[in-house]
């Protein structure tokens, strides 16, 4: 059997990258998904047609998860669509762009804190109010930056501190409603994002991390997906409060 089945997950930045591969690997283990998406519908659909073609039920939700009314409404949808509960939440919405600090100004820092830590709270925060007493798992994707910041990195790498930090106390506060909060911190990933750095940069960032990582290699959408569908399952039902890097090795 499937070992999502009978399950309904909302993996929030489902268009692309991470997202979409998390959200077609559950579709795959028989959960009913939420392939949520900001502005990148053709991608969202995309995913939805995959995961429907591979046998799953998917629907797409657009909404700014930066703005509260907007988050709500993506909840009353997916709430709507398989029948008003949600075990899984999986945050992996975020933008990142690294800036040295004489670049830093106050949108760049509002960017990423408004919808990488903001935006993670309130999807939560709805999510958890759809999890209808039976427990649940939410997933928060970090990374490894979070624990060891990078050069030209401080705004993003403190979003994704900050991430660690909320599934450390969101662990603490929901495990008595047998909510489970972890995160999954990836290390360099080959994503639609990363590739968006352009050809220098992305070769140039590649070089050095392969270097450093002990399995040889950077990160694929798939092997972030593996690590998350176990912590959607009973396989790691005594996991909570975990910060997991999914890294190679990696540790910045």
């Amino acid at each position: 059997m499937a070992r999502l089945t009978g399950k309904v997950a909302v993996v929030t930045g489902a268009s692309k990258g991470i997202g979409a591969g998390i959200a077609e690997l559950f579709g795959k283990e028989g959960a009913s998904v939420v392939v949520h998406y900001s502005s990148d519908e053709k991608g969202a659909k995309k995913v939805v047609a995959a995961i429907e073609k591979s046998g799953g039920k998917a629907i797409a939700v657009q909404g700014n998860l930066s703005k509260p009314d907007e988050v709500i409404k993506v909840f009353a949808e997916a709430g709507k669509a398989f029948g008003g509960k949600i075990d899984v939440l999986v945050n992996n919405a975020g933008v990142f762009e690294f800036l040295p600090l004489a670049q830093i100004e106050p949108a760049h820092f509002h960017r990423h804190f408004d919808l990488n830590v903001l935006g993670l709270l309130l999807a939560t925060r709805e999510a958890v109010k759809l999890m209808n007493g039976d427990g649940g798992s939410i997933i928060n994707i970090s990374s490894v930056v979070g624990d060891t910041a990078v050069a030209n990195g401080s705004v993003y790498s403190a979003t994704k501190a900050a991430v660690d930090s909320i599934t450390q106390s969101l662990a603490q506060e929901l495990g008595a409603r047998g909510i489970r909060v972890n995160s999954l911190q990836p290390g360099m990933t080959a994503t639609e994002g990363f590739r968006s750095m352009g050809a220098e940069v992305t070769t140039a960032l590649e070089s050095t991390a392969l270097g450093r990582t002990p399995l040889g290699r950077i990160g694929k959408a798939a092997d972030i997906a593996g690590a998350a569908l176990f912590l959607a399952t009973a396989d790691s039902g005594w996991v909570t409060g975990a910060e997991i890097p999914v890294s190679g090795g990696l540790r910045v």
